[in-house]
């Protein structure tokens, strides 16, 4: 049995579950989102918390069911706090800029960089360097996150570029004589 599935997802106050047979709805205060579900796991609700558990013991079934435990988690806890990863600019003239639901960007191009937020996803610069990226859906706020990264990232030898707030850069030592 997979050690992750074994876990039970607590569903807390302020958020309904609907289950059917091939889908499961999640609905918060910041959000609805919907998982389709795999014929190899079914999920019961038992009081307020989900369990899942693998049809039959196929090495493929006890997988899925660690998966979407794992994507259910996610969900209860994008519904009802969120996520936010942050984004800083290193270098001399990089700058961010919310503006409704685009993100202007000057990373020394010799064009600004605009980049529209898909749905569900909010912006926020606290400084010009800091881009604050929020929202319901784990996966679609770290993609976002990534292409945005994607645009400059950091390059090995002065550290210039699109990175995450927590990522560590090794710097290269610059060729010698």
């Amino acid at each position: 049995m997979s050690r992750v599935a074994k876990n039970p997802v607590a569903v807390p106050a302020g958020v309904e579950v609907a289950l059917s047979a091939n889908e499961i709805s999640i609905k918060g205060p910041l959000g609805t989102m919907k998982q389709a579900l795999s014929a190899d796991v079914s999920v019961v609700r038992e009081g307020d918390s989900l369990l899942c558990k693998a049809q039959n013991d196929s090495k493929h079934a006890v997988a899925m069911s660690g998966t979407v435990r794992a994507l259910l988690a996610n969900m209860v806890e994008g519904v009802s706090k969120g996520f936010e990863r942050k984004l800083t600019l290193v270098g001399v003239g990089y700058r961010a800029q919310a503006a409704g639901d685009a993100l202007n960007l000057s990373l020394g191009f010799s064009h600004p960089v605009v980049y529209k937020m898909p749905a569900g996803i909010k912006v926020e610069t606290p400084t010009q360097t800091e881009v604050v990226l929020k929202g319901a859906d784990k996966q679609r706020v770290g993609q976002v996150a990534a292409e945005i990264r994607a645009f400059r990232e950091p390059e090995p030898y002065k550290g210039k570029g699109v990175r995450y707030s927590d990522e560590v850069v090794v710097l290269k030592e610059t060729k010698k004589k």
